[in-house]
């Protein structure tokens, strides 16, 4: 249980998220390919989501303005590592495309993000991914595939 310190912070900025705290905008550098307004939400609003599945659980809070997004995100996978960080990008129809930057085994970390609004849940997308300048990119956004593997529902947030 080495590096508890960074893990405990990351849960702890992930709480206050969920609880009305401003969320902690990160250096993304978005392709201008991307678009915005998955969440529905109105500006400045802040949703919260989690996907729960066996003993894989993940939480996901989004604020919305305007056509960007911010918020929080952290997966505990079993017998994974976890990880939690910040999530900026931007959202056209119902998709949300955003840069996910998080903390695994004392690492920071980049990676792109998808998610698809069905109703109240969000569905995540994955596909081919490369290595563009230290970040983890989708290869193809329009091949992206939501079939639901992971589908986080709306929660309230705490």
């Amino acid at each position: 249980m080495k590096n508890i310190i960074p893990i405990l912070g990351a849960a702890a900025l992930l709480m206050a998220s969920c609880q009305g705290g401003t969320a902690k905008k990160t250096q993304a550098k978005i392709d201008s390919t991307i678009v915005t307004n998955a969440t529905g939400a109105s500006p400045d609003s802040i949703r919260c989501y989690q996907y729960i599945k066996n003993r894989d659980t993940a939480t996901l809070s989004l604020k919305t303005a305007d056509d960007k997004v911010t918020g929080t995100l952290g997966y505990n996978l079993y017998e994974k590592d976890k990880n939690a960080g910040t999530i900026a990008g931007i959202v056209k129809g119902d998709t949300i495309i955003a840069n996910y930057t998080f903390q695994s085994e004392g690492k920071t970390s980049i990676r792109e993000v998808a998610f698809l609004k069905k109703g109240d849940q969000l569905a995540e997308g994955f596909g081919d991914v490369q290595e563009v300048k230290g970040e983890t990119k989708f290869k193809d956004l329009s091949k992206l595939k939501f079939d639901e593997l992971m589908t986080f529902d709306k929660i309230d947030c705490k």
